[in-house]
């Protein structure tokens, strides 16, 4: 009884599917609630007491900023740490905007309820002073005065006598929407509010979007013992969107200006900005999305001009790595205008300069030093799978990589951009969050996931290794691939293969992403499978050719792919080829399918979740 005791505690233990999904055994931790201040070098963090704050430089705590006890008192019981979902402080640090009891409606869209915090005076005021969930609430830039959207309208609050003016009165659900996006705006162009102040507090522009030509879809909801019908607006591919107009609203005269942007039937307007001067910028991209206008308009004049046009010949992506410098003159900007994602410098009406250029792509601009004249980003320069940290000039010279050059790293900047909060991992590494200067030099570690490591290890998680596939066409593809414990090259492993393959995504990381999925996967490998993943044509971070290889003709070079590596497979010794499965989620739920209707024997079985069918 001893021996065998013994015995079975050296061997690893059992995965469930209740370890996965029930309990979050392997599910790596963050940093709760982790906010860079908005000018000091201070961030804070939420923990079970309050709203902690820390220095930068030491790490050492500061202060409990926001207690518990206070907001419990403060409210009456109705508000405690644990129902804030988030929150953000106003410019001065005087005040901190709560999210409570947030709750999801699409994808990028929530309904919470909203209390300003005077940090000095210790006060707690409810934003609306209703029942009523709001769809965002957002301070002006003084913290005098709060914008919100409550029953497809819009409305603002003075914070000092708590008068509550209403902007908009036409709004009505599944047909006008005043400052939050429609479906369309808020799934395809990663929207949800739609209002936003101007840098003196003085106006507010936002969007209105006429959702009364859209045609409804309906469906079931099963929530009940009696189903009960769910009817929205959602336009089919070639149907007709909302109409969307920008308007401008004077605070002082409480006057309401329509812009005027041409024809709104067969456009959209994906994002509103203010320039320093209280210019508003309008960004107007084709139905087609080929072409984007950079629209500035001058609310007090109502003159308007392009700035700046980005154009494609498929089509191009609409992000939020737009900045325009405090000079009123000069934008900096990413666009694919040279078949990669590259760094430029815009002056307004004016010229273009390209800072960064090469065969990789820049993933995103994650912070500009004005003061300085320095660009941070992340790129894949090191490797199609990395992510990486640069630094360079406004001039496009002196650019420095600031990690490793082996791994995936997600940087969040303070606002005045002395440190970043880091976020580390590479494929078999849990995220690591670290706190850096601007140099890249680690200052703390604050979170390792060493205790989830050491569960994983009592389970006998496995390693997984990068793979590169050649297909009959001589395509280069990237994958990964996780193998059995005791792994035996003599012997011949059935294979399960994951897709998403969605056109700009990418799921071959050096990064430990998709951690439940992961977890899966380890579980199958205690099953003797091997998993498999691989990037197909129409994924991300190899330029536009890659790309864009699917325009107009999406699902055929994706489900070639898919089936050429499941066809590579078969002549890899260790593989039994008459047992390759493939699942997806999503698009990956159409791609599986599409790859094994379509595969000629290639696929044993396919699962499809959620087909984008």
């Amino acid at each position: 009884m001893l021996a065998f005791a013994l015995i079975t505690f050296g061997q690893a233990q059992k995965i469930t599917i209740e370890d996965i999904w029930n309990d979050f055994k392997f599910y790596p931790r963050g940093v709760s609630g982790y906010t860079a201040m908005p000018k000091s070098d201070y961030y804070t963090v939420v923990k079970r007491g309050g709203i902690e704050r820390y220095s930068f430089a030491t790490g050492e705590r500061v202060d409990m900023l926001v207690s518990n006890d206070d907001l419990d008192r403060l409210s009456n019981g109705a508000v405690n740490i644990r129902k804030v979902s988030s929150y953000e402080f106003t410019a001065d640090e005087k005040k901190i905007m709560l999210a409570i009891d947030e709750e999801s409606i699409w994808r990028r869209s929530t309904l919470a309820f909203y209390y300003v915090y005077d940090i000095a005076a210790k006060t707690l005021t409810l934003v609306a002073d209703t029942n009523t969930k709001l769809h965002f609430a957002v301070l002006s830039e003084d913290g005098q005065k709060v914008l919100f959207a409550r029953d497809c309208d819009l409305f603002y609050q003075d914070l000092a006598t708590g008068k509550i003016t209403q902007i908009t009165r036409d709004g009505k659900p599944n047909s006008i929407l005043n400052g939050y996006a429609d479906w369309v705006y808020e799934e395809e162009l990663d929207m949800s509010r739609a209002a936003s102040w101007s840098p003196d507090g003085k106006k507010i522009a936002f969007l209105r979007f006429d959702e009364s030509r859209v045609k409804e879809y309906n469906f079931a909801l099963y929530d009940e013992l009696y189903p009960t019908d769910f009817k929205y607006k959602y336009p089919k591919a070639g149907e007709d969107n909302s109409l969307v107009d920008v308007y401008i609203y004077d605070v002082a005269t409480a006057q309401l200006t329509k812009v005027d942007l041409g024809d709104n039937t067969n456009c959209y307007f994906p994002r509103v900005y203010w320039l320093p001067n209280n210019d508003a910028v309008v960004l107007k991209l084709n139905r087609h999305q080929n072409q984007l206008d950079f629209i500035r308009y001058n609310t007090t004049t109502q003159q308007q001009d392009i700035i700046y046009t980005d154009k494609n010949d498929k089509w191009l992506d609409v992000t939020d790595n737009y900045y325009f410098l405090k000079d009123g003159k000069t934008m900096i900007v990413t666009s694919e205008r040279d078949g990669f994602n590259h760094i430029y410098k815009v002056t307004l009406g004016g010229g273009i300069q390209q800072l960064t250029s090469g065969k990789w792509e820049v993933n995103a601009i994650q912070y500009v030093n004005e003061a300085k004249k320095q660009i941070y980003y992340t790129s894949n320069e090191s490797g199609v799978v990395n992510r990486d940290l640069y630094v360079i000039n406004f001039d496009g010279k002196k650019k420095t990589m600031l990690s490793s050059g082996d791994g995936w790293n997600e940087p969040s900047f303070s606002p005045n951009g002395n440190f970043y909060r880091n976020q580390y991992s590479n494929l078999n590494t849990l995220p690591k969050y670290t706190i850096r200067d601007a140099k890249g030099k680690e200052l703390r570690v604050l979170n390792d996931n060493k205790n989830v490591q050491e569960t994983m290890d009592q389970y006998g998680f496995v390693k997984r290794e990068l793979i590169s596939i050649t297909t009959a066409d001589g395509t280069q593809l990237n994958g990964w691939m996780m193998k059995p414990a005791n792994f035996d090259p003599n012997k011949r492993y059935p294979v399960m293969m994951n897709c998403y393959g969605g056109p700009g995504s990418q799921q071959v990381e050096n990064a430990y992403s998709s951690a439940q999925d992961l977890a899966f996967y380890q579980m199958l490998a205690q099953h003797g499978y091997i998993s498999v993943c691989v990037d197909g044509r129409g994924t991300a971070t190899r330029g536009d050719e890659f790309k864009k290889v699917i325009y107009q003709q999406m699902g055929k070079y994706e489900a070639i792919d898919q089936i050429g590596a499941a066809n590579y497979l078969k002549t890899l010794p260790y593989v039994d080829g008459d047992r390759i499965g493939i699942w997806g989620w999503s698009f990956g739920g159409y791609l599986s399918a599409l790859s094994m209707f379509r595969g000629d024997g290639a696929f044993k079985m396919a699962i499809s979740v959620a087909p984008v069918t």
